[in-house]
C-alpha cells in the first residue's frame, strides 16, 4: 500500500517498518520453516516469487504491511536485517454493507523474540493506524484453531469469536472498531509516527 511507504512507526519495544526489497532475503528464509508455514497458512515460494510478493505489498490498493523491528536491537545495531523478527498486515475486505473491513496478521518469525509481548505491541500499533489512517470500521483475524497463544491474545484485545471451521481448522474472531474499543487501543500505544529514511 502506497499510503505506508515512506513513513515508520516507533513504539516503545518496536518499530514498524515499511517493507522493502532489502528485506526479502531474510524474509523469505523464515518462510521456509515448516512451522511458519503452517501458522501463517503460507505456500513456500521461490525468492523472485518473494520479491514478486514485496512489490504486490508495496503497490496493491487493498494490502497493507510493516515489518517489525526489536526497537532495543535497532537502537544497538541501526541495522534493519538484524533488527527484523516480523511483519504484521492488514487485509482490506469486501464488505456488503460498503463498510471499511479488514483482515489482521501478526508474525513473530524470530524465535529469539517470542513471548516478549513485542507481537503485542505491533499487532495494537498495526490496528491504531488501521483506524486512524486507514478507517478501518471493522477487523477480522482468522487463527489456526491450535493456537491458543494467538486466540488468547485477541481475546484480551476484545476481539470476539464468530466462526469455527473444522474443516479449516481455523476459529474467526472479530472487533467493531467503536468509540470505547478505540479509547482502549489507544491507552495501550504509546507510539510515533516518523519519516521512514531509506
Amino acid at each position: 500500500m502506497k499510503c505506508n511507504e515512506n513513513i515508520k512507526l516507533v513504539g516503545t519495544k518496536v518499530i514498524l517498518v515499511p517493507y522493502e526489497a532489502k528485506h526479502v532475503p531474510k524474509y523469505h528464509e523464515w518462510m521456509k520453516d515448516p512451522e511458519l508455514q503452517e501458522l501463517t497458512a503460507s505456500e513456500p515460494l521461490t525468492i523472485d516469487e518473494e520479491y514478486d510478493m514485496q512489490k504486490s505489498w508495496r503497490e496493491d490498493g487493498d494490502k497493507c504491511t510493516f515489518l517489525v523491528l526489536s526497537k532495543e536491537a535497532f537502537e544497538k545495531t541501526q541495522d534493519e536485517i538484524e533488527s527484523l523478527i516480523g511483519d504484521t498486515n492488514l487485509f482490506l475486505c469486501d464488505d456488503p454493507e460498503g463498510r471499511k473491513v479488514a483482515e489482521a496478521e501478526i508474525m513473530i518469525a524470530d524465535k529469539n523474540y517470542q513471548g516478549q509481548r513485542l507481537g503485542w505491541e505491533a499487532m495494537l500499533l498495526m490496528l491504531d493506524y488501521g483506524v486512524s489512517k486507514l478507517k478501518i470500521e471493522e477487523y477480522i483475524v482468522k487463527i489456526g484453531d491450535s493456537n491458543e497463544k494467538s486466540i488468547n491474545m485477541f481475546k484480551k484485545m476484545q476481539f470476539d469469536e464468530s466462526a469455527r471451521s473444522d474443516v479449516f481448522k481455523e476459529v474467526t474472531m472479530r472487533r467493531i472498531v467503536s468509540n470505547e474499543w478505540c479509547a482502549w487501543l489507544q491507552s495501550q500505544v504509546n507510539y510515533v509516527i516518523e519519516k521512514y529514511e531509506r
